[in-house]
């Protein structure tokens, strides 16, 4: 059986203010619709599922992340998931160049959790927190530099 990776699905607060983010930092849109009706009742799982979604693709074309801003049924608030919490929790992204991937961030008051660390000099890399407090990790390949 062959099996690759479709997408990434995050639920977020504000679709708008999250494509905007993502896409300052590189990702492409690469379309945005509102669905709803019987099939996305059952494939969600979810009765009267009404949403906002948007398909963003990194450069390379080979990750895609899925944006959901739920209208019905209402979105429930969580706390952030912290980096130890069993489940999924961070989505990674491979940069060129952390400080100007920060900087991007940083106009979208988006910041470090802690710093930037370096590990065995190969990589520089940190943690933060993105819309909706999604958690967004960063890392530079020094090797590739």
């Amino acid at each position: 059986m062959a099996i690759e990776l479709e997408n990434v699905g995050i639920a977020v607060r504000d679709i708008d203010a999250t494509i905007s983010f993502f896409t300052d930092l590189g990702l492409e849109l690469v379309g945005r619709d509102t669905i709803s009706g019987d099939w996305a009742d059952t494939a969600v799982g979810l009765d009267g599922n009404h949403a906002k979604i948007a398909v963003l693709k990194t450069p390379d074309g080979h990750g895609q992340l899925e944006l959901f801003e739920y209208l019905h049924p209402d979105a429930i608030e969580t706390e952030p998931t912290l980096p130890n919490e069993i489940g999924m929790h961070r989505v990674a992204f491979s940069v060129d160049d952390i400080d100007t991937a920060l900087e991007i961030a940083a106009r979208h008051d988006c910041h470090p959790l802690r710093g930037v660390a370096t590990y065995l000099d190969v990589y520089k890399l940190t943690y933060l927190r993105g819309p909706s407090g999604i958690l967004v990790m960063l890392a530079q390949n020094l090797a590739k530099a």
